[in-house]
């Protein structure tokens, strides 16, 4: 990439079109211990129906805090991971020197999934990822569809994007370009939100008879921190959304198959999906 690249997504964030992920990651990573490595693997393999994924080649796309790259190494894949955010390429990179100094087998650079012929550059993978990534790409079909090509023969593909919820992901849109645009709006939102879903939380806990602080203290699903998702939910712009049977079909049409598949139900977040490709068959043009 070169220098105008690599400074776009800082660019994007300071014009309010983009929120800062990379500098939410990079606060994120004081929480990473082995608690939640041992959680972000164990996502890995339940989904991808696996016990390991030694020597396997690896793919994280868009890779964030680089939690997930580490999890992968962990559990012996040989990874590739990069990141349109300088920061979050930072993050990956800090995670990599604690846990795997000098490792050969995990490479981090700076990317973008939309970059076409750089996704097609690294070659194919056994497992391809990218979790939460390519609705906040702005061209969520195009990235997904430079990701399907790399997916190796008998290769997996796992993919989570937003639910479509119709009006009230068109109202979450309005909401999150309110919260890029100045801090006087990101102010207000976090004011009226974050107090809210504390409180949510407490009630319920209070009726289920459980630690409200227990929330707060252990990690969430997949080894992530609710406090930190507050600002990814409530900042994260681009925004793209698409229902499940959307998915399925596109991802068809480019000769992968549907192998596991966890929706939220017609609510709120990530449906997560596992696709496959025929061993018998090559990646789709």
């Amino acid at each position: 990439m070169n220098d105008v690249e690599t400074g776009s997504a800082r660019a994007e964030v300071m014009r309010g079109d983009r929120f800062a992920f990379g500098r939410n990651w990079s606060r994120f990573l004081s929480l990473v211990n082995a608690e939640r490595i041992h959680d972000a693997a164990a996502s890995l393999t339940s989904m991808l129906e696996v016990n390991t994924l030694q020597g396997k080649r690896f793919l994280d796309a868009g890779c964030g805090s680089g939690l997930f790259s580490l999890a992968a190494r962990e559990l012996g894949a040989r990874v590739q991971s990069f990141d349109f955010d300088a920061e979050s390429v930072g993050c990956a990179q800090e995670l990599r020197d604690r846990h795997f100094p000098g490792d050969r087998q995990w490479s981090i650079e700076l990317g973008s999934v939309l970059d076409a012929d750089y996704v097609r550059s690294k070659g194919e993978f056994d497992v391809v990822y990218s979790w939460g990534v390519l609705h906040h790409t702005g061209a969520m079909w195009q990235g997904l569809a430079n990701l399907a090509r790399v997916v190796a023969p008998g290769g997996k593909l796992f993919i989570a994007l937003y639910n479509d919820q119709g009006q009230v992901s068109n109202l979450w849109r309005i909401e999150k370009r309110l919260y890029c645009a100045n801090r006087v709006a990101r102010a207000l939102i976090c004011g009226f939100f974050v107090p809210y879903w504390i409180l949510r939380g407490f009630a319920g806990d209070l009726l289920r008879r459980r630690n409200p602080l227990t929330r707060y203290l252990r990690p969430q699903t997949r080894g992530m921190s609710l406090f930190y998702d507050w600002f990814d939910w409530l900042g994260g712009l681009p925004f793209e959304v698409a229902k499940p049977e959307q998915v399925v079909r596109f991802c068809r049409d480019r000769g992968l198959t549907l192998q596991n598949l966890v929706t939220v139900g017609g609510g709120l977040g990530n449906n997560e999906f596992v696709f496959v490709r025929s061993e018998l068959h090559g990646t789709s043009p």
